[in-house]
Formats: C-alpha cells, structure tokens, sequence
C-alpha cells in the first residue's frame, strides 16, 4: 500500500506541473497573434497606404489589416503596430511603382555594353536592357542586408546552376547566376520586401529568376550601384 500509495503522489505531483506547462504553451500563440493597441508614429501613412481610414490612429480593422501586411512581408513582431520598418517597407514601394518602365532614367547602368543585367540597391530594382532599350523588368529585388552588402560595381555572370544549394547557409538557390564570388541572382521563398535582406546575393520571385535565367547567359555584363536602405 505504502508503494501504491507514492506512486499515486508522484503521478498527481507530475500532472499539477504538467498541467500549467500544457496551458501556457498552448496560451502563447494566442498572446502573439494579438494585436496592438498602440497607435505608431507612422499610423496616417500606414493607413494611407493600405487604403484605411486615414485618421491616424489605431482601431482593430487597422491592426488586422497591417498585421496581414506584415505577416505576408516577413515583417516581425508582426503585431500589427505602425513603425518604422513596416512604413520603410511601404515607402519602397511607392517608390518602385514610381519608376514605371524608366528604371534607368539617371542613365547609371551602362547603354554601351549590349544585353547587361542592372541592380540598383537604393531603389531595390532590377532590370535587363541592351543598350538604351529595356528588355525586362524592372523587378522588385532584395539584397544584402548590413554587414552582408551586395558588393557594387561593373561585373560578369561568371557561373550558372540551375539547382543550386548553398553550403554556407543550406538554403536553396534556384536559377543561381553568380556575378561576383557567392553573389548571384537566384530565386527565393520569402517576400522580396522581407527585411532585413539577403547575405549578399539578389533574391527575386520564382517567376523573375526563371526570366533573368531564360535571358542571360555567361559573361553577360551586371552592373550593381547605389546602396540599400539601412546598410
């Protein structure tokens, strides 16, 4: 009896620290898909953007709709608070959309090296052209983040693999075309616009690798300029 006894003790004493464990962990997903209450200090511009009510501050169909703009981006805490890294993300691309189909309108990227693939890091864009004529693009684009930055300047597509894999960070790189050492253009599983970039390669869509890799070939000419926001 005295045996039966503990044990019945132990097993309750197991389940009364079990049970608590259960709930908090079963609690927390909750907790974190709550949204904030807390107006941001770029709300308007928030609000603006995702088409809400502009009047600056937060309500519940404010919070679910940015939270959902940044769950679909990568953006984290995602709790659907109005700050700076939601509003940059916002703000990129505004600007993006306003370059149109002119995405060389300064005249940086070089019109005297035929078919050439142009990355300009301020405006995370990319495009292909030969000479003055735009044959593709421009694309949203997501390059290295600080301390990882794509490196600038004029260089070639050197190496090409269609299935890739990264030794370094065991990571897929589809339609890879390296441009400068681990460098290269290939495609990504997450938003373009996830901050906070890349370890320095140029990550695109699916759909935008497939075409960089159905245009370019070896020792076609890239040209990388400008610099990233943040970096």
């Amino acid at each position: 009896m005295g045996d039966t006894h503990r044990r019945a003790v132990v097993a309750l004493g197991v389940t009364a620290l079990v049970a608590p464990l259960t709930l908090a962990l079963t609690a927390a997903p909750a907790q974190a898909a709550s949204c904030t209450a807390t107006t941001g200090p770029y709300q308007k511009k928030v609000e603006k953007f995702l088409g809400r009510p502009a009047d600056g501050k937060q309500s519940t169909a404010d919070c679910n709709a940015i939270r959902a703009f940044q769950t679909k981006h990568g953006i984290s805490p995602n709790a659907g608070y109005a700050g700076p890294i939601t509003w940059g993300v916002m703000d990129l691309m505004t600007k993006q959309k306003a370059v149109g189909k002119n995405p060389n309108k300064s005249g940086k990227c070089p019109v005297n090296k035929g078919r050439i693939a142009c990355v300009d890091l301020t405006l995370q864009l990319s495009w292909i052209q030969d000479g003055r004529k735009l044959v593709y693009g421009p694309v949203p684009v997501r390059t290295g983040r600080n301390g990882y930055e794509t490196r600038t300047g004029l260089k070639k597509v050197y190496w090409r693999n269609l299935n890739h894999h990264s030794t370094i960070y065991d990571v897929p790189m589809p339609y890879s075309q390296f441009f400068d050492g681990g460098q290269a253009f290939h495609s990504v599983g997450v938003s373009v616009w996830s901050p906070p970039g890349s370890h320095g390669c140029v990550n695109m869509t699916k759909n935008d690798a497939k075409k960089y890799w159905s245009l370019l070939k070896k020792n076609d000419d890239v040209y990388v300029y400008g610099r990233k926001p943040g970096t």
